[in-house]
């Protein structure tokens, strides 16, 4: 039976009044024009809107931005701002442009995107995407013709990542790209107001026709309940990440649960403190017990974890390799370890609580430390925490799954929790990145997964399903289990 935290839920009313007062400068709720859209998203910005960190999903989720190629419900290439592609040799690729308007007014050139992509190409620290990719770009004619440093049969994947969306050539400036007007997408960026608030406008030019919605009011509201409540009280039209806690406070009608590729992990730091020990990580492995965070906090909206890829990551399970060469535990003794989380996902705090638990009870003494995760990013790359419990989905980088492997496990890779730097991991997905077959590849990436558990840097705990609120009279959300969408041009109320 699911808990209700109704009481907690009617406190925080007050809180939302009035908290979706138009952001943007389009009509507020002209239903002949299509109304405005109220959305709450889980995440503030971390990197005031970098499109080439964890921010890049929030510009790709509002519909501002968008690259080369978009994945479709297969999880395969589709054209986005390019309307085609070939293979020209083993590295070499030529994208054909679409005829296609950046929101400044600026035509969508190969001079544009040539330069786009060399600004993501030089970004330190790489996007996620181009992790171990060396790739350049140049103008040919109507196309763009990219040519990595090694063959690379998975570039109209990379290039779909929203880390790599196209800005008009003024958005960039000494290093930063500001996303204010200067995308390509349905919707137009036109005010940000710290990490509280944004407002869009529908760009009339979008290359794929006129947006349904004529702009989105959004609020970056971190507290689980609030987002909830803002859904139950008529707040908002959308919100994302609602707290399996909270979803039975809320009318089933509003409720949309989607299957992803996200899985919630422990990642133990490698590089530095007490679990550099193999053996100390291979003691937190065996006092985990995943089956009681699915149980006692997803409460039946997860599985619990097996590997990185979990159950919607449909041809995962049957090509699994079992890890080995695994350390044997060794006794903690009272081993100090500090825990990190993030509250953006109500889940993970109650996570760690029962993580704690579980370890205090195998001989660990765990401090915990939980934090909204803007607060908490740049301090968990640097290595500060011992321990750090966070929810990846596995395919939203690239939908290729080496990708996640080589961003999130190799040494030079861009957003690695568990600062991981293991010769064998490394060199096995190096082999898988060089195969081109689509079975065979996945067939190597579950090989590299071995070895990546086999080091037990991570240890995944559930493979989640999304809960998002939406309001009845809503139609067109776009939910997909890379996350990588929301609002689009049939989005409308």
């Amino acid at each position: 039976m699911r808990r209700r935290h109704t009481l907690g839920s009617l406190l925080l009313a007050p809180l939302l009044t009035a908290c979706f007062a138009a952001q943007g400068g389009g009509s507020t709720g002209d239903v002949s024009d299509g109304s405005r859209l109220r959305v709450a998203l889980a995440f503030p910005p971390a990197e005031n809107l970098s499109p080439y960190g964890a921010d890049a999903t929030l510009l790709s989720r509002l519909g501002v931005t968008e690259g080369l190629t978009a994945l479709d419900a297969n999880g395969a290439a589709a054209p986005a701002l390019a309307s085609s592609w070939r293979r020209e040799n083993d590295r070499t690729w030529l994208f054909t442009l679409r005829e296609a308007t950046f929101q400044d007014g600026s035509a969508v050139t190969p001079a544009a995107v040539t330069a786009a992509l060399t600004h993501a190409a030089e970004a330190r620290p790489a996007p996620a995407a181009l992790s171990g990719v060396t790739l350049t770009a140049e103008a040919a004619g109507d196309a763009v013709r990219i040519t990595t440093s090694s063959p690379d049969s998975v570039l109209p994947l990379r290039l779909s990542s929203p880390s790599l969306a196209v800005f008009a050539p003024k958005a960039y400036s000494a290093g930063t790209v500001d996303p204010v007007g200067t995308a390509s997408g349905p919707f137009e960026l036109t005010k940000v107001t710290g990490s509280t608030s944004a407002g869009l406008d529908r760009f009339d030019d979008y290359w794929g026709g006129r947006a349904q919605a004529s702009g989105i009011d959004a609020r970056f509201i971190a507290d689980g309940t609030a987002r909830a409540n803002a859904v139950r009280t008529g707040q908002a039209d959308i919100a994302e990440a609602i707290p399996v806690a909270q979803a039975a406070t809320l009318d089933k009608a509003t409720l949309k649960e989607t299957a992803t590729t996200r899985t919630t992990s422990l990642h133990l730091n490698t590089a530095a403190g007490p679990f550099e020990n193999p053996r100390l990580r291979a003691a937190v492995r065996a006092a985990v017990d995943n089956s009681a965070v699915v149980k006692g906090v997803f409460e039946g909206y997860a599985d619990p974890g097996t590997g990185i890829y979990g159950p919607a990551v449909t041809w995962a399970e049957g090509k699994r390799v079992r890890p080995t060469g695994r350390a044997n535990a060794a006794e903690p003794h009272g081993t100090s370890v500090t825990l990190a989380t993030y509250d953006n996902r109500p889940e993970l705090p109650e996570a760690a609580q029962v993580l704690q638990q579980q370890l205090q009870k195998a001989g660990f003494k765990v401090t915990l430390v939980v934090r909204e995760y803007s607060r908490l990013e740049t301090d968990v790359l640097a290595g500060k925490f011992d321990a750090f419990i966070g929810a990846r989905n596995s395919l939203v980088d690239t939908g290729d799954p080496v990708g996640v492997l080589a961003s999130d496990y190799t040494c030079d890779g861009g957003y690695n929790l568990s600062r991981l730097c293991d010769s064998k991991v490394d060199r096995t997905v190096a082999e898988a990145d060089a195969v081109a077959d689509t079975g065979e590849r996945q067939d190597a990436a579950m090989r590299a997964e071995a070895a990546v558990l086999g080091t037990d840097a991570v240890i995944p705990l559930a493979h989640q399903e999304i809960v998002t609120g939406v309001a009845t009279d809503v139609r067109g959300v776009l939910l997909d289990p890379y996350e990588r969408t929301l609002v689009g041009l049939g989005t409308r109320r």
